[in-house]
């Protein structure tokens, strides 16, 4: 059974505007944590072991540098003793993020933030 393209026009706009509002309830929420966490972070607090070829890497420095939060960062392949931090915190990958002291693998902004929180 075939349907007219008029049929599925409402619900390929239902889907759409569902769509487009989850993006900007998320990207609000983005603002709104990197705001925090700009306000909170002190220098020092977060360090970034990063490695030159991962993507995940240039997408926590851009979300770093977008909100102004202040990060340390160093590149695994391009310095020894980053290497050997990365080696002791037994990462299965990159970015390894210290948060005041704590190891958080891979990059989410509100598990950054809940560790900044903790003071």
């Amino acid at each position: 059974m075939k349907l007219p393209l008029r049929r599925l026009a409402p619900l390929a706009l239902l889907v759409g505007a569902v769509w487009a509002g989850t993006a900007m309830l998320e990207s609000f929420g983005g603002e709104r944590i990197g705001r925090e966490m700009a306000g909170k972070a002190q220098s020092g607090d977060i360090v970034m072991l990063s490695s030159v070829t991962c993507v995940y890497c240039k997408e926590a420095r851009a979300y770093f540098k977008a909100h102004q939060v202040p990060f340390g960062e160093c590149f695994i392949e391009k310095d020894a003793a980053c290497e050997a931090a990365y080696r002791a915190l037994q990462a299965p990958g990159t970015p390894v993020l210290v948060v005041k002291g704590e190891r958080q693998v891979g990059f989410n902004a509100e598990r950054v933030m809940q560790r900044l929180r903790r003071g």
